[in-house]
């Protein structure tokens, strides 16, 4: 199949993916992979039902916004209280896939980033299995050489047999 490009031409093709001004752009290859890293890290220790490696992950001051049905979680100790519950009390499985993950930085310190997300829900009191289609936004923040996340968003495209009703918009245009 010819699509009318020659070699030299398709290999020109790129997207200018350029940090703000004043970001180091010599750190943020390996800057990039840690925030990547830390985002399924934060699925897979959700996964194996471990709220502690999870919290660890988190700024001391983090916000976790879950959806308008759940208070904000603010601070790494209630994070961990609310994690811990929901691990214990609300799920019996679950299954979280990230993909289409784009970070930007703000700073040499500072990021933001943006998820799809699948995740699917086996939980203790009743038999159909949740799913949730949507994503995370995401602030991270460079804390003595550590990236951590400073905030956290949840939002919904669609459910199936969720536990919740309502959830955050990605955003899109109708």
């Amino acid at each position: 199949m010819h699509l009318g490009l020659g070699m030299n031409q398709a290999l020109d093709i790129s997207m200018e993916l350029e940090e703000p001004s004043g970001v180091n752009t010599a750190n943020s290859q390996l800057d990039r992979q840690a925030i990547e890293e830390l985002v399924h890290r934060y699925c897979y220790y959700f996964d194996l039902n471990l709220p502690e490696e999870l919290s660890k992950l988190f700024a001391l001051d983090a916000v976790v916004d879950y959806g308008p049905e759940v208070a904000n979680l603010v601070g790494r100790n209630k994070i961990l209280e609310m994690v811990s519950k929901g691990l214990s009390e609300t799920f019996l499985a679950t299954s979280h896939h990230i993909s289409n993950l784009m970070i930007t930085f703000q700073s040499d310190n500072l990021a933001k980033s943006t998820s799809y997300l699948y995740a699917w829900h086996k939980y203790h009191n009743r038999e159909e299995i949740g799913h949730l289609w949507g994503g995370y936004e995401h602030e991270f923040e460079k804390i003595e050489g550590v990236w951590l996340i400073k905030s956290l968003k949840l939002f919904g495209v669609g459910m199936q047999d969720f536990h919740r009703s309502n959830m955050h918009s990605n955003g899109r245009k109708p």
